[in-house]
């Protein structure tokens, strides 16, 4: 008997479709300085932090993306380099993980379910004309 053909990023077996979480940090690269990270160095340590190092700014953007995982991590990678960070300043990261089926509804439209809801079950009182 021969042993089964191992996968690859190509076979269907190994492309997982569904809803994915990603979570890009983006940093200014070390040769670039960062006033923001420098004031706040400066600000910790008059507060009494003596001992604090280097300290850099940076932004996390998180998104929820939906499709098969390399096409979703080919299109963040796209996403990143055009519009998230700017390659030539900052250096860019990210996580992807998927989202379980349970928690794939969005966040946005659950909370307005819940807003309409509430509000529905919040009749307002008027007094009575005198």
């Amino acid at each position: 008997m021969s042993d089964p053909v191992p996968a690859t990023l190509s076979d269907p077996r190994t492309q997982q479709t569904g809803t994915f979480h990603a979570a890009v940090k983006v940093m200014l690269k070390r040769a670039i300085l960062d006033p923001q990270g420098r004031a706040t160095k400066a600000t910790l340590k008059r507060l009494g932090a003596q001992n604090i190092g280097d300290v850099r700014i940076g932004k996390v953007i998180e998104l929820t993306l939906s499709g098969e995982r390399s096409e979703v991590e080919a299109q963040l990678q796209d996403l990143i380099e055009r519009v998230l960070s700017n390659p030539v300043m900052e250096e860019a990261v990210y996580t992807l993980s998927e989202v379980p089926q349970y928690l794939e509804a969005e966040p946005l439209e659950a909370e307005a379910e819940a807003e309409a809801t509430q509000a529905a079950q919040e009749v307002p009182q008027t007094a009575p004309n005198t």
